[in-house]
Order: structure tokens, then C-alpha cells, then sequence
């Protein structure tokens, strides 16, 4: 039966395409990224699996006054198979904004195909993994085939700005969900070639530091405290940070923990005045021999050294924590019966690995649910003109229907 599955699968280049289109048409963005949130999306989705005859379909709503309807939407989708336990693949619905349009070559909410690649923003991150799953949704009902295993998709609102209204609601109201013998698969994150096989992650921490000082006109800058001047050095200064936590792990790549300055707030709108405050912030992905507690420790151990140099008032503050989990096991089933598939259909040997980037692999890691990222991809997320493979697409599905029969 798998053999049937895997050559039917191998033809659905046209509804791979259609499916990208009709999900990129689609802006799924955030409240905080200026979107109306997911629904629209999600509703396209349900009514794909409806029309294919996937009838077990369970949304999960967070609700959220800042959009429209009021709910995040977060779906749950089986094709029964055999046995109960169940193959998950998880896959989120929202996208990150376009960015500056004078990047891209198209429209980035129209998609474009160029033989095997497509473009448009979402098709990659997370849109592949979705159409993957719909793909072998689809392609099971159509065959008439139960699998060994139930298949299960789980399409999430809310992962590019910190899984409140997605998988950490999700496991909040159904913790029943998942059942420890499952095997949980997040197509989240991988290389071009398919050999990476993420396994752990480092805990993240993102940093807002904020200075305040005393505005004054430009001209006669004694008068007051340059907030700005203030946040510079200590933005050099946490850059220090590494010599305080140097660890490496050849696990992970970078194999240290990373403390870069990223965003910096608008101040004065003018030239000639002091700035009398400065807002900027630091993202920082910890190894896990590290307690992020210890990293703001030493982030505020700085600022006050620079309160004191600069005369202002500083406070740094944790505006994102995610705590880093055990690694899976790379003995566990899901990473084993995973290398073999991949082995399998793209004659690669995918390797366990750790990463600085963050999945929602981690808050089922948190759970002691052993949870394995992996897809088959470009890697240009976030990037202008993002871009996919349709045969990418495919192949996954096909790994993933060999994860379906564990005994063939």
C-alpha cells in the first residue's frame, strides 16, 4: 500500500501549484504585524479538506479581541488509520509582511512559478509543509487506503509572533491531544538538501533596553543627557556577552550562544535635538547549559555600568522568553523511522542537529514530547522573492507517507 501511495503522490505537481496559489492569495498576518489574523486562511484550508473528503476536522479557536472575529483559529485534521497512534504533521498558517515591495521581482501575495520553483511570500515558511500535508490528506481518502498509523495535521495560528494563540493555546485546552507513543513532525526548518534533522534548540531571550536621559536642543548638547550615546555603548558593551557564556556545542550551528543587536526604536523626528531617550534590542539564542535568567542578570550588571558613566536611567527588560527543552533523543523513534525516510526518497543520510532558530518543536520538547523538525528546503524565509520547490513539496509527502507504515 505504501508503494501505491508514494507513486500517487509523485504526479500532484498542478495541485501542488494550485494549493500554493490559493494560500498565497491569502495574507495571514498577525494584530501585531498589522493583519487581521489567520481565519480567512484557515477557512480556505478546511474547505480544501472538506471537498477531498477529510471529515474529521476540529478547530481549536484562541480568542483574540484585537482581530475581526474576535479568534485565532487553530485546526486539527485525521484520515484514521489502523491505530489510534498517530503520524502528526504540524504546519503554520501565518506569514511574516512582505517587507520593502521594491525587492521583489512580483507581486508577493500572487504567485509565480518558474518550472520548479515558486514564488510568493508564505511558500515557503510555512506553506510548504501545509501543502504537503493536504497532498498526502488528500491522496490517502482518494486511494481508499487506512494506513497503519492515523494521520494527523495540526495547522496553527500565531507562530511568527510567539504560538499565544496557536500551539501554546492548543496545548493549554487540549493537553489529550498528543499521545506519548505519537510521532510529532514539524516542517519548520531544514537545508537545501534535506540532511538536517533538528533535534534541539537554544533557549531564546529577546532583550529591550531603555535609556533615558534629558532632551535639548542640538546646539547646546550640555544641557541635557544623550539617551542615544548612552544606548551605543551599551549596545557594544552587551556584545561582550559571549565571554561571559563562551560554552560551544558542536551540536548546534553557530555552535555558541549568539547575542546580536537587532531593532532600535525611533526617537527625536529631527536633526537638531538631543534625544532624550533610545530604545533598541537584542536577540539572544542560549545554549542550553545556560540559564537566560543569568544572561539578563549580566545584561542589567552592564547597563548599570553605563547608567553610572552616562548619568541616565536605564532598564532592561525580557520581552520574549522561550526556555530551551531536552534535546529529542537521537535514538528516539520519530529521528530513526525519520533517517530511513529520507533515506528512502531522497537518497540523503539526514543527520541530527541543533539550532539557534525557534520551533514550536520546543514547547512540545517542554512537555517530554519527543518532536523532530524537519523539511526539505531553500532555507530563505523571511527573505524578499521567497521561494520554494514544488518537487520539494512532493518528496516530503512521500517521506511522510513512509512514516505512515512503520512495518513496511
Amino acid at each position: 500500500m505504501r508503494t501505491a501511495l508514494l507513486h500517487a503522490l509523485q504526479d500532484r505537481r498542478e495541485r501542488v501549484i494550485d494549493l500554493q496559489r490559493g494560500l498565497t492569495a491569502i495574507p495571514a498576518l498577525g494584530p501585531e504585524n498589522g493583519g487581521d489574523g489567520e481565519l480567512r486562511k484557515m477557512r480556505y484550508i478546511e474547505a480544501q479538506l472538506a471537498r477531498v473528503g477529510v471529515t474529521d476536522l476540529e478547530r481549536i479557536d484562541a480568542p483574540d479581541e484585537r482581530v475581526p472575529e474576535g479568534i485565532r483559529p487553530n485546526l486539527v485534521a485525521r484520515v484514521p488509520g489502523r491505530s489510534p497512534r498517530t503520524l502528526w504533521i504540524l504546519g503554520h498558517v501565518d506569514v511574516v509582511p512582505p517587507g520593502d515591495l521594491a525587492l521583489w521581482t512580483s507581486d508577493p501575495w500572487t504567485l509565480a512559478v518558474d518550472g520548479d520553483t515558486l514564488v510568493g511570500r508564505g511558500v515557503e515558511d510555512n506553506q510548504q509543509a501545509l501543502v504537503s500535508g493536504l497532498l498526502l490528506a488528500e491522496t490517502l481518502v482518494a486511494s481508499g487506503a487506512t494506513p497503519e498509523l492515523t494521520l494527523g495535521l495540526l495547522c496553527m495560528a500565531d507562530e511568527e509572533t510567539g504560538n499565544k494563540y496557536g500551539l501554546e493555546y492548543v496545548l493549554r485546552v487540549r493537553p489529550d491531544l498528543f499521545r506519548p507513543d505519537d510521532l510529532i513532525l514539524v516542517p519548520d526548518f531544514g537545508s537545501a538538501d534535506g540532511a538536517m534533522l533538528e533535534v534541539a534548540e537554544k533557549a531564546v531571550l529577546w532583550l529591550k533596553i531603555s535609556s533615558t536621559g534629558t532632551q535639548c536642543h542640538g546646539s547646546t548638547p550640555h544641557k541635557g543627557v544623550n539617551a542615544m550615546v548612552a544606548g551605543a555603548e551599551l549596545t557594544l558593551r552587551l556584545l561582550d556577552l559571549h565571554k561571559e557564556f563562551p560554552a560551544e556545542n558542536p551540536l548546534f550551528d553557530p555552535p555558541a550562544s549568539t547575542f546580536t543587536p537587532t531593532r532600535r526604536d525611533a526617537n527625536v523626528p529631527n536633526v537638531n535635538t538631543v534625544p532624550g531617550s533610545d530604545v533598541f534590542y537584542m536577540d539572544c539564542r542560549i545554549l542550553p547549559q545556560y540559564a537566560p535568567d543569568d544572561v539578563l542578570a549580566a545584561a542589567r550588571r552592564l547597563a548599570r555600568e553605563v547608567e553610572e558613566r552616562r548619568g541616565v536611567r536605564v532598564t532592561v527588560e525580557a520581552q520574549h522568553l522561550l526556555p530551551t527543552a531536552p534535546p529529542t533523543p537521537a535514538d528516539s523513534e520519530v529521528v530513526v523511522r525519520l533517517i530511513d525516510a529520507v533515506r528512502a526518497v531522497y537518497g540523503i543520510e539526514a543527520r541530527p542537529t541543533g539550532i539557534g532558530g525557534s520551533t514550536v518543536a520546543c514547547l512540545l520538547r517542554q512537555r517530554g514530547l519527543p518532536a523532530a523538525v524537519w523539511c526539505r528546503v531553500l532555507s530563505n524565509c523571511h527573505e524578499p522573492n521567497e521561494k520554494s520547490r514544488i518537487s520539494n513539496a512532493i518528496g516530503d509527502a512521500q517521506v511522510f507517507a513512509h512514516l505512515l507504515y512503520p512495518h513496511e
